[in-house]
């Protein structure tokens, strides 16, 4: 699990590069940018899914 969260933190932050440098292109393609943010967005819900997985259980 920790191998899986840290591929997906990855990702996350190479998604976060992308966004950035397509923004400061010239002319931004909206759908793509639309598309890459949704993605970001899933990721980061995969993340604290995982996040929340590892933590153990206080009530237990």
């Amino acid at each position: 699990m920790q191998r899986k969260l840290e591929a997906l933190r990855l990702e996350h932050r190479d998604l976060d590069d992308v966004i950035r440098h397509l923004i400061a292109s010239d002319y931004p393609d909206q759908i793509q940018l639309k598309r890459l943010k949704k993605r970001k967005l899933r990721l980061k819900d995969s993340i604290e899914i995982i996040q929340s997985r590892l933590i153990p259980d206080l009530d237990a």
